[in-house]
């Protein structure tokens, strides 16, 4: 099993970010057990300074993380020959935090840059999202350009975010963090009991996590305030700085 999956899965428990419900009408990305909707990775071109200054190509991540997502980070970051292209961030549903948490590892291990946007590939206009997703599964490179606004960052979104070298927030973006709730994807039943020690359980592996990543713990205090209430709480453009979300 891999390094960055190993620690806090057990039996398939896992902690998850329960964000906004979306619909997912694209197929599955992987193979039986694949959910409709998990996060796909591919290559996205651009003009000069497209994704910053010097920065042209990048690798699009859209769509919720789950249990088997960390195979498809390492697998398109192994074939840009040695390339460090940023990772530009579009979580979208419900994502396991545990996964989440391991992308964010793989990208600081790998000294890759993180940015919070939206992708527009230009050959999906008109497209359905089942056409699209069939151009972007093969992993590019297809002609895009960012979003720069309105996207959602989640508390899943945050921990990935954490582990690029260099984190990018861009204008008109919303941290918004909910509640966690346990899920064990090979079995139904949860007891109260053990949903609650493994709650304290995951909580300080975030905890440790985020403070290697070098972000505040009050981000975290927020997101265990909410955890089990359906409440949502965004955290202003004015504070990503003060909890080091953002570099500078």
């Amino acid at each position: 099993m891999s390094r960055y999956f190993r620690q806090g899965i057990l039996l398939g428990i896992a902690l998850l970010a329960a964000g906004p419900a979306q619909a997912q009408t694209r197929p599955p990305v992987g193979g039986v057990n694949s959910v409709p909707g998990a996060m796909i990775f591919y290559v996205a071109h651009g003009g000069s300074d497209a994704c910053g200054p010097g920065c042209s190509d990048w690798i699009a991540a859209e769509g919720s993380v789950q249990w088997d997502t960390y195979k498809r980070l390492l697998a398109i970051l192994d074939r840009q020959n040695g390339r460090k292209l940023p990772v530009v961030i579009n979580i979208k549903g419900n994502s396991n935090l545990n996964v989440a948490a391991s992308l964010g590892r793989i990208l600081r291990d790998r000294s890759i840059d993180a940015v919070v946007a939206a992708t527009e590939v230009e050959a999906c206009s008109g497209k359905s999202e089942e056409e699209c997703f069939a151009l972007k599964r093969p992993g590019g490179p297809l002609d895009a350009k960012e979003k720069l606004s309105g996207i959602a960052c989640d508390f899943a979104c945050v921990l990935m975010l954490s582990g690029g070298v260099h984190r990018s927030l861009l204008a008109g973006s919303h941290v918004v963090l909910s509640g966690m709730a346990i899920q064990n994807r090979l079995a139904p039943n949860v007891s109260a009991e053990h949903r609650e020690s493994l709650t304290s359980i995951f909580t300080d592996q975030f905890r440790r996590y985020l403070g290697e990543m070098g972000i505040d713990h009050a981000l975290l205090d927020v997101a265990v305030s909410n955890a089990g209430g359906g409440r949502y709480v965004e955290i202003p453009a004015s504070e990503w700085s003060r909890l080091h979300l953002v570099t500078q």
